[in-house]
């Protein structure tokens, strides 16, 4: 049963502003540089649905749906938008928001969909990822939670338990807490600590309340954090989690905000990284879900040097191809070089010409490996 890739170019629409980094174009070239290889085929391809507004209230409030329909209307008076997270940088309003968010739900919705009705056990859709979506609050650039909206609808409708993983250098805020009381979710997320970035949350002691205690897992790793620290940390981690949890189906956020090319963030991953992540995560599926896996996108805002190349890894790893090396198709230079205000990258892997070794390896390394001994003795416990 092949993966299939949710895709249409409604997906792009959700955009704040030219100024703002949160760009979508970002999911049309990745689509493009797989295409363009040979690797994303039509047929692989399903348009996405809406989601219904009753979806939406699966996790959101009403009244913070109301406002957002007002908001991209233009009729949400300006002193009601900083209680709803829509006044700010992050999350600005933008012409009909609420129907453009929509669409980036009912993707996600889209996969779990097809996982459901047995078209396939892989999915991805990029334009998912929405981790920092509260449940009545816009945050980080994200209006709806897509990830937290999808998980509920798995729960009420499939009866599914479903483990969440967010590797994003982002801490996964708005999905831990949707769930941070209850047992039959679990959330793990491992990120840049949040001492000196947004949203300065995900500590290792926040580990869910009441039901829910022992089914938050955090992993906060130290800034400058490279790859073999970062790979070490997230497959052991990730197993123990999955063996504990038992879960029915997978769902990952994969934002690669954590490369070290990235303007946003202050971790140190390469190619490396990205290429093994979605790797891990097709095994542990493939042992643990019977196959069962849905991936969305999230962070990243170095469209041109990093997301393109790091996000297509994950549509190999759906279809166990090993990751390719040499030059990128001429058919994806061509289209793109000429548009790019930096140096744009010819190679499937980083040439590594512009990374800088850090200092602090070894402090990090054993810094990070305390850590991730705490989090294996927390599971030991649930």
């Amino acid at each position: 049963m092949k993966p299939l890739y949710v895709y249409d170019k409604s997906l792009l629409e959700y955009r704040f502003n030219d100024q703002h980094p949160f760009n979508q174009m970002r999911v049309k070239m990745t689509t493009d540089l797989l295409a363009s290889s040979g690797f994303l085929k039509e047929e692989d391809i399903i348009k996405p649905r809406k989601a219904t507004d009753e979806e939406l209230l699966l996790v959101h409030q009403p009244e913070y749906v109301e406002a957002v329909k007002k908001a991209g209307k233009g009729t949400l008076p300006e002193s009601q938008m900083e209680s709803y997270g829509l006044a700010s940088d992050d999350t600005p309003t933008f012409e009909d928001m609420h129907e453009k968010s929509k669409m980036l739900v009912g993707a996600t919705l889209t996969a779990v969909d097809a996982v459901m009705k047995g078209n396939a056990k892989k999915v991805l859709s990029l334009a998912g990822g929405l981790h920092h979506g509260f449940t009545g609050r816009a945050s980080g650039f994200c209006i709806y939670n897509d990830s937290a909206v999808a998980i509920e609808y798995m729960r009420k409708n499939y009866d599914l338990k479903v483990l969440y993983i967010d590797t994003d250098a982002h801490h996964g805020d708005g999905v831990q807490f949707t769930f941070y009381n209850t047992n039959e979710v679990m959330t793990y997320s491992i990120h840049e600590t949040g001492r000196y970035l947004f949203p300065g949350t995900g500590s290792t002691t926040e580990r869910g309340d009441d039901a829910g205690f022992g089914f938050s897992v955090n992993l906060p790793v130290d800034a400058f954090t490279e790859d073999e620290s970062f790979l070490s940390i997230f497959e052991d981690s990730l197993e123990n989690a999955i063996i504990k949890f038992k879960p029915d189906i997978l769902l990952s956020q994969n934002g690669v905000d954590a490369h070290y090319r990235d303007p946003m963030t202050h971790l140190a991953l390469t190619s490396k990284s990205y290429e093994e992540i979605p790797r891990i995560v097709n095994r542990l599926s493939d042992e643990y879900t019977d196959g069962k896996w849905i991936a969305v996108g999230g962070g990243g805002y170095n469209i041109w040097q990093v997301v393109p190349r790091m996000w297509a890894q994950i549509w190999l790893a759906m279809n166990n191809e090993i990751p390719p090396r040499g030059m990128l198709p001429d058919a994806y230079l061509e289209k793109y070089q000429s548009k790019s205000k930096v140096e744009f990258p010819t190679l499937w892997e980083d040439d590594l010409s512009d990374f800088q070794e850090i200092p602090r390896k070894n402090d990090i390394t054993e810094k990070n490996e305390g850590m991730l001994q705490r989090i294996l003795m927390y599971l030991e416990q649930i």
